[in-house]
């Protein structure tokens, strides 16, 4: 059993090791190991516990100063519920009950509005938006609850993956071992690294302006996008008479707004949203972040499953994010409990890359697509574009598929066999 690793110096991350040679393995302390505690690591830290795992959490405590908010459809919302936290969330978040999409360019070539209601597929919203402070204090105080999960508040300085444990060094030098490691850990990936997984990165010439705002009329639980020539300006409600706002931008023209005064800012929306919330006063803080995309070659390997922007990474279209990594979650507490006896086994780790590639790789591939088309001054891009979105708004069955494909993957069809089943029992 005797084995000895040798340490590969990195000048990018000279704390990543990689397995060459035999080592004494180390004592496995928990059956999994959970490396990030952003919105995604602590819901999986949750869910591998009450799967009834033994786990061990490594972060720092979540930030309680982001100002960006989280749209989450039903499908995740009911995940979550079933950990214990959906009533908590609920208590600070704003329904989504419509989504509409308005076509703010000056091309020779519109496309229509077109507007989507959850009372069409039978839902009472399509989800929350709710605020990130709250979204990370309620997540961190139910695992502070939770028994199974041992929380290190620190970083992990070493990986080690060994035939039968991964292996970590923090900061302060506590080690720990495990038979999964669920990388958590954000774009950058130190854990996607130690195991040998390359990510195809692109980084696009454009920024997302955040920030929150008042406005005098009532939203009205509608969530607006406008299509812009630099990307999508999307207006998200909030509690009362607020929203939130992401602006995509040139970078240029993103720290340019991020640096105008209140008043000036707040005009600038009003004049964008052409005031149909009426007046707008923008709120404190400010955030710019440069849009950028990676897709990993694989979504686990050497005991190291990827999960949330370790496992994708898009820009700010079409509510993904989250909503993807929780699906991360539940295929991946699904195939640990598949194979319980070694939930970081090769069979383990297949498994959970073969359930992910799908759902990631289309919707990787559908934002990238509709995000080139906003950017694109071709007329054929255009044409086809109004064309897809006309559609959409005249076609009832095709608008519910993309509505019920939107939530859950899979479900488009299902619901549409059901549309046509109860079409011919009539």
């Amino acid at each position: 059993m005797g084995r000895k690793a040798a340490l590969i110096k990195s000048v990018a991350r000279p704390y990543i090791v990689a397995m060459q040679a035999p080592s004494p393995l180390p004592v496995v302390d928990a059956d999994i190991l959970v490396a990030g505690t952003g919105p995604a690591g602590l819901i999986c830290a949750l869910s591998m516990a009450q799967a009834g795992f033994k786990v061990r959490l490594v972060g720092p405590r979540p930030r309680t100063d982001d100002r960006r908010t989280t749209a989450l459809m039903v499908p995740a919302l009911r995940y979550l519920s079933t950990l214990g936290v959906g009533e908590e969330l609920a208590s600070e978040a704003a329904p989504l009950e419509a989504m509409r999409i308005v076509d703010g360019t000056a091309r020779l070539i519109r496309s229509p509005t077109v507007t989507f209601r959850a009372g069409e597929i039978g839902e009472a919203h399509f989800g929350l938006n709710i605020p990130n402070a709250h979204l990370n204090a309620t997540l961190r105080a139910a695992v502070e609850r939770q028994p199974e999960i041992t929380w290190h508040h620190g970083l992990v300085e070493r990986w080690e993956t060994l035939p039968q444990a991964v292996a970590v060094r923090l900061e302060d030098g506590t080690r720990l071992a495990a038979r999964l490691a669920a990388a958590a850990d954000g774009r950058d990936s130190p854990a996607r690294q130690a195991a040998g997984i390359q990510a195809r990165a692109h980084r696009f010439g454009q920024s997302a302006l955040v920030v929150s705002f008042a406005h005098t009329r009532p939203h009205g639980s509608v969530s607006t996008e406008f299509h812009t020539e630099t990307g999508p300006f999307t207006q998200v409600p909030l509690r009362g008479l607020r929203s939130s706002l992401v602006w995509v931008v040139t970078p240029k023209e993103a720290e340019e707004l991020a640096g105008l005064p209140d008043n000036a800012l707040s005009r600038r929306i009003e004049d964008r949203m052409q005031s149909m919330l009426g007046r707008v006063s923008v709120e404190a803080g400010r955030q710019v972040y440069p849009l950028t995309s990676a897709l990993p070659s694989h979504f686990a390997r050497s005991r190291i499953a990827l999960v949330g922007e370790a496992a994708h990474l898009f820009p700010p279209i079409g509510a993904q994010g989250l909503n993807l990594g929780i699906r991360d979650v539940r295929d991946l507490v699904s195939t640990a409990v598949e194979h319980v006896s070694d939930p970081g086994s090769d069979a383990a780790l297949d498994a959970y890359d073969r359930r992910r590639r799908p759902d990631i790789l289309a919707r990787a591939g559908a934002v990238d697509l509709l995000n080139r088309s906003l950017l694109s001054d071709l007329l054929p891009a255009q044409f086809l574009r109004s064309a897809g979105l006309s559609a959409l708004r005249t076609l009832p069955p095709l608008r519910s598929f993309f509505m019920r494909e939107g939530l859950q993957p899979g479900s488009g069809f299902r619901g549409l066999f059901g549309d046509l089943r109860e079409q011919v029992r009539r």
